[in-house]
């Protein structure tokens, strides 16, 4: 009887590893033609002095409206209008605050337009940091093939990317079929009034726009493993943000006579709880979409295991959550950034507090992850409050033109890229834009790698220059496209 259960025991292992084996070797790459684009020759040297001079406008967003550079944010308008003379010769333009409004009329209007969208607003420098760059941040210098300051990915290079891209159309005589917008926010990095003003103009016009393109993920390599190829995740959606501020009460008295269990101490504990308990992450939906695309390219192990996700989710899963932008793409994050707690050295507080800021998966909600947040730490000593947030947007179609004109684009100027729907992990001022828009797209025809990324919002931020030629060159072939009904 044993030696007859050994036996069927090794049969279904044989035919689990077989079935596992088959489903490893379908899911290989299909194999396709590099697709051949015109050359663009534009002017690469203006283009990036272009870029440098427009980081030295030291366009900053403050969370304190007083502190608004106005005089800043002027000068980069005129300065574009002087730089740009075809670009505002052939559209329309209309000022909302300091946002750009842009129109380049088609030929055919009883085709929906569509929208090209950036801002040229920046984030600030850290206080005491500025010596920890390798080049001063609002310098523009052009050193080591490089770009640098602040805006250099985040995202005036999105921004006089398109502007130099629809330069060159102009310049060679093109008319678009389709009416095309141009959207340039001025306040992005504080929630884009701007570009809600934008928006808020064409809804009163009428104007339902067949897709927008605004900044996302970028041309990639390096991100994921075991892959050599270029990867263009073009954002289909992106994340939904919220703060959650939780509030430990404790008695409060001198620092000489501390009760065993603090206000601070309490909070302590519920941070840790949280961080033993993150949101749920896995891969399903748009995730598994992307990966299972991506996966195709990767060595035969990692096939093996994405082939078979129905075995070896669990072990994918946790190898995943190791990496912060991977674990950022299939979980709803969580990121304790301001603590406060007594008002001198010696007191005891009544109350220690954290503010708690969530980053959206579509699958999670505002009031779910509230829910979530209060079944681990809520009790009588500890509350958690709601300060807001906005939920994940809705999810774009990559079964759509638009999504095929970023990705032929790519192909063209690139050479083999691998695009996929991606999910943005920050918001943008899409989430405005994809109010009136059929589908919306964020991406950046720029390509970076991962030493790159704590240039965003961080130190030393900068682009190569050939990426941002390449950049301003695909751009050229999606107005293009996209503009030619």
């Amino acid at each position: 009887m044993f030696k007859k259960l050994l036996i069927l025991f090794f049969a279904i292992l044989t035919a689990l590893l077989l079935a596992a084996l088959f489903r490893t070797i379908m899911h290989t790459a299909v194999q396709t033609k590099p697709t051949e684009g015109e050359v663009i020759l534009i002017d690469e040297i203006r283009a990036i002095e272009n870029l440098a001079e427009s980081i030295k406008f030291q366009t900053i967003s403050y969370q304190e409206k007083e502190k608004f550079p106005q005089e800043e944010f002027n000068y980069f308008i005129e300065w574009a209008a002087k730089t740009y003379p075809e670009f505002h010769q052939a559209l329309t333009l209309e000022k909302l605050g300091h946002s750009l409004l842009f129109k380049w009329k088609g030929s055919d209007k009883t085709l929906s337009p569509i929208l090209f969208e950036g801002h040229y607003d920046v984030v600030p420098i850290i206080p005491g940091t500025e010596d920890l760059w390798d080049e001063m941040p609002f310098s523009g210098t052009i050193s080591n093939n490089r770009i640098w300051g602040r805006g250099a990915l985040d995202d005036k290079s999105g921004v006089i990317g398109l502007m130099e891209a629809a330069t060159y159309l102009i310049k060679n005589n093109f008319q678009p079929t389709r009416t095309v917008y141009f959207g340039f926010g001025h306040d992005e990095e504080i929630g884009g009034g701007g570009a809600a003003l934008i928006t808020e103009k064409l809804r009163e016009q009428g104007i339902q726009l067949h897709w927008s393109l605004g900044e996302g993920s970028f041309v990639n390599r390096g991100f994921f493993p075991g892959v050599d190829k270029l990867i263009a995740p073009i954002n289909v959606a992106e994340k939904g943000i919220m703060n959650l501020l939780i509030v430990a009460k404790a008695e409060g008295g001198h620092s000489s006579t501390p009760p065993s269990r603090t206000a601070v101490t309490l909070l302590a504990e519920a941070l840790m709880k949280l961080e033993k308990e993150p949101l749920p992450g896995s891969l399903e939906g748009l995730s598994a979409v992307m990966f299972d695309e991506v996966s195709k390219h990767m060595p035969f192990s990692y096939r093996f295991l994405f082939a078979n996700r129905w075995l070896f989710g669990g072990i994918i899963e946790s190898q995943m959550s190791s990496s912060p932008v991977i674990n950022a793409m299939i979980r709803t994050t969580t990121a304790p950034t301001m603590l406060n707690g007594s008002i001198k050295s010696n007191v005891l507080p009544i109350e220690a507090s954290a503010l708690i800021n969530f980053r959206l998966h579509p699958r999670d909600t505002i009031e779910s992850v509230t829910d979530h947040v209060r079944r681990i730490v809520g009790s009588e000593d500890v509350e958690v409050r709601l300060l807001g947030g906005m939920e994940a947007s809705g999810i774009s179609s990559w079964n759509s033109p638009g999504f095929e004109i970023v990705a032929t684009s790519l192909n063209k100027v690139y050479g083999d890229v691998i695009s996929v729907p991606g999910l943005m992990i920050a918001a943008s001022d899409t989430r405005h834009y994809s109010k009136i828009a059929d589908n919306s797209f964020r991406f950046n025809p720029f390509s970076i790698v991962p030493e790159d990324m704590t240039g965003f919002h961080g130190t030393n931020e900068s682009i190569d220059i050939d990426s941002f030629v390449a950049g301003i060159k695909t751009y050229v072939e999606i107005i293009r496209e996209g503009s030619s009904n």
